[in-house]
Order: C-alpha cells, then sequence, then structure tokens
C-alpha cells in the first residue's frame, strides 16, 4: 500500500531512529542538503528499510525562543509535508529519510511555508528520479 494513499500521517512516516538521524548528518558525505528559504532540508537513501519516504522536522531553539512559536511552526511544516508530499510520485516509494529544518527567525504564514515546501519536494524528486 503507497503511502501517500491517505491525507493523513502515520507514524511510520516519522524518522525517529538515533541510528538513522546520525547518518542524515553525519559528515560522510552520503547526505544531500538544499534550501528552500526558510527550509533546509537534507536527505539520503537508506540502507536498512526497503522502502518508503521517513521524515523529521527540527525547529532550533536558537531561532526560535519560545515554545509556543516552535510548536506552531512544527505543525505548519508537518502540515506543508502532508498536503504536498504527492509532489514525490514514484519517489515515495524508495527508502528516502528527510530531515526539515527551519531557518526563519519568526513565524512565517503558512503560505510561504507551503511555497518553499513545494519547492524542496521539487528538488527532492528531480534528484531521486535521475538517480534511479
Amino acid at each position: 500500500m503507497p503511502m501517500v494513499a491517505s491525507g493523513r500521517l502515520y507514524k511510520r512516516e516519522k524518522l525517529c531512529s538515533v541510528t538513522a538521524i546520525d547518518a542524515l548528518f553525519d559528515r560522510s558525505g552520503s547526505s544531500v542538503s538544499s534550501t528552500s528559504y526558510p527550509l533546509r532540508f537534507v536527505w539520503r537513501k537508506s540502507g536498512v528499510r526497503k522502502s518508503g519516504v521517513q521524515f523529521m522536522i527540527s525547529v532550533p531553539k536558537k531561532r526560535l525562543r519560545h515554545a509556543v512559536d516552535r510548536v506552531a511552526v512544527r505543525r505548519r511544516v508537518r502540515e506543508a509535508y502532508r498536503l504536498n508530499r504527492l509532489i514525490l510520485g514514484d519517489v515515495a516509494e524508495m527508502p528516502i529519510d528527510i530531515a526539515f529544518i527551519y531557518l526563519a527567525d519568526k513565524v512565517l504564514p503558512s503560505v510561504q511555508i507551503h511555497a518553499a515546501m513545494r519547492k524542496a519536494l521539487d528538488k527532492l524528486r528531480d534528484a531521486n528520479s535521475e538517480a534511479k
């Protein structure tokens, strides 16, 4: 069953493995990073799983001091991913780990976050469809 079939996010889409997160951010060069302001995204193909995209969202305390703002941004980014993940198409079936890092110093409107997410997912799809 494709993970993008319904409009909700499932637990299996959440990147929560410490080893997978460490591998995503290690300096070995297996990860690819790009920026689509206000989001920076890092991704790599996972060697552990057989299929499916897993993602995580990070909103640094250094950028947004208030927890209420960090939670609001995290929700907006998660919603932007949920609504725009169909852009990935066939790439969504590949075992890819993604981290979205929020870069702005203030809470931006959802429209701006959605546009950045669309651009980020387009870049990810193009990079991985060429690599097939």
